[in-house]
């Protein structure tokens, strides 16, 4: 069974919530971005990262706003159920942006990262990071995936929600970035049944189809969503 989550920054309770227990073996946790688990590099971090990485299940995330990319990008990365990962330890996985994976018989596509709205007052390198926003390079490689699988897919899991999301939650916008462009044409372009965001910090159903979640563990087969 897959299941997925919102934001969790580097919340070690969330693992041990009643929620979170319903989890079996070798089931799928996926985490749409702000995992905050990889943040300083420390022996304590470390430590705390191998005990994830030995859950029952396996836990995937994308990158949000709140992660430390540099230290990310340092792990190594190799193909894994038919898309790119960053192995962190055991069972957990970074998800690498634009790659289409396949569990479980369903076609998941992910793109992480986002615009830090409050860039101007954290430091970059330190509490920001430039890559949080793709490359061309990374939205040309995303669109190269889509294609070989005739932009269709099962489930979009990102961490900055579409255009028409964010302006459901009346999400105030601070100019366009390449990721909002993106965003916004693989929402018209992309054939999927539902598209799971995280950064919004709500758990809400937006027909027809986008779904922001935060603290809700929800399984992604389930059609019928109630949050």
């Amino acid at each position: 069974m897959i299941y997925i989550t919102g934001d969790m920054h580097g919340d070690l309770p969330r693992f041990k919530s009643k929620e979170m227990r319903k989890l079996r073996k070798n089931d799928y946790l996926i985490v749409c971005g702000d995992f905050g688990f990889v943040w300083d590099g420390s022996d304590k971090e470390r430590k705390l990262l191998k005990w994830i990485g030995k859950r029952r299940y396996h836990v995937l995330f994308v990158e949000g706003t709140h992660d430390n990319l540099d230290l990310l990008y340092e792990y190594p990365q190799t193909e894994w159920q038919g898309g790119m990962v960053r192995e962190i330890s055991g069972k957990l996985r970074l998800l690498c942006r634009g790659s289409v994976f396949q569990l479980e018989g369903l076609c998941l596509f992910t793109f992480g990262g986002g615009s830090s709205e409050d860039a101007d007052i954290r430091r970059e390198a330190r509490t920001w990071w430039s890559r949080e926003l793709p490359t061309q390079e990374e939205v040309a490689a995303a669109w190269e995936n889509l294609r070989l699988h005739n932009c269709r897919v099962d489930y979009i899991i990102t961490h900055q929600g579409s255009g028409r999301a964010r302006q459901c939650l009346s999400i105030i916008e601070h100019g366009t970035s390449i990721l909002d462009t993106f965003l916004d044409e693989v929402r018209a372009t992309c054939k999927h049944k539902r598209w799971f965001f995280g950064g919004a910090h709500l758990d809400k159903f937006l027909p027809p189809s986008e779904v922001a979640l935060f603290r809700k563990v929800i399984p992604i087969i389930q059609e019928k969503i109630s949050l």
